[in-house]
């Protein structure tokens, strides 16, 4: 485990200490329900409760209509998870977003995603207007801007007027990335824009081809991109052939190698067999140099994320120093 100082944190956040100590990270998901309704909330966060480390709160994905990211991250926080909010850039311009950034630090919000988001035209609202003020890189850096420079993106301090004082959001920022989207070649290339930008972590795609990821991470490696930003494999668990042919055939920017469906078709017991496949991946992974974590996209099998977690040997998840009693 690393030493480190909490002064030289810049969010405090659970997430960032555990990254912070070296510890090998555990993010998930938390899908936000497509109602007013809390209770799917409640009961996801229980799925997650002392399994993971922080689960992202995602932000209308595939253009869905949901409920409020910051929302149902402030309800999963009261449920003892803390959140990772994901802000897109379809929705709002960098007024409204620096404005929901603002909000979200005040309510206890320490983690934000930022992603470009999905075209509307995959959701229920295909001829709604998109907005795309900026992409996931300029959102990036206006975030850094905000916490490091304290300054908005318009260059003006953010503080209530000339004799006030300065209080910017202090979060940890997150981005995104995809080893597989082609060229291929370019993927280390926009990741290092990401870093320039002032990413801290990084959660990537799912992944199935093992070898194709850990030419990436030599990529990343080769650049010496690993010792500048935390990055976080992502995995999905397999419960079935009809979601395996989905992944392969209809999720763009993936490639789901033959023989982890040839597995699947042999085995008796196909859930317990994506489970099995799964933990092997994150074993791979944490043998990787320059992966920090593992984020656990277990696409609406929540009550299995725990499973997972103890089969890999990641239980009990640590207490970093900073945290409640310290």
């Amino acid at each position: 485990m690393s030493t480190f100082s909490l002064e030289s944190l810049k969010s405090g956040s659970r997430l960032e200490r555990v990254l912070a100590s070296g510890a090998f990270a555990v993010t998930a998901e938390l899908g936000p329900p497509k109602s007013a309704d809390v209770a799917l909330i409640a009961a996801k966060a229980k799925h997650l409760s002392g399994s993971v480390d922080a689960a992202n709160i995602t932000d209308n994905q595939t253009a869905i209509v949901r409920m409020s990211s910051i929302a149902a991250g402030i309800l999963a926080m009261r449920e003892g998870i803390e959140p990772i909010i994901q802000i897109t850039c379809r929705d709002r311009n960098r007024i409204a977003i620096q404005s929901d950034v603002l909000g979200a630090y005040a309510l206890g919000v320490r983690n934000i995603l930022c992603l470009t988001g999905d075209h509307q035209k995959f959701g229920n609202h295909p001829t709604a207007k998109n907005v795309y003020d900026m992409d996931s890189v300029q959102l990036i850096s206006m975030l850094a801007g905000m916490r490091d420079l304290k300054r908005f993106a318009c260059g003006e301090e953010i503080r209530n007027s000339k004799k006030a004082p300065v209080v910017e959001p202090r979060i940890l920022i997150g981005g995104a990335e995809n080893p597989f989207g082609d060229p291929f070649e370019f993927r280390d290339i926009r990741l290092a824009k990401k870093v320039a930008a002032g990413v801290d972590f990084i959660q990537t795609q799912c992944i199935y081809d093992m070898d194709r990821f850990a030419e990436f991470m030599r990529r990343v490696r080769n650049r010496g991109l690993h010792h500048q930003v935390k990055i976080l494999a992502g995995v999905t668990p397999l419960k079935s052939m009809g979601m395996a042919r989905h992944m392969r055939d209809n999720v763009a920017g993936l490639t789901v190698p033959d023989y982890w469906l040839e597995r699947l078709e042999k085995a008796a017991d196909k859930p317990a067999e994506g489970i099995r496949m799964c933990v092997e991946q994150i074993e791979r992974l944490r043998e990787m140099e320059g992966v920090a974590g593992v984020h656990l996209m277990a696409i609406e099998w929540e009550e299995k994320v725990s499973e997972i977690v103890k089969a890999a040997g990641l239980l009990p998840r640590p207490e970093p120093a900073g945290g409640q009693g310290a």
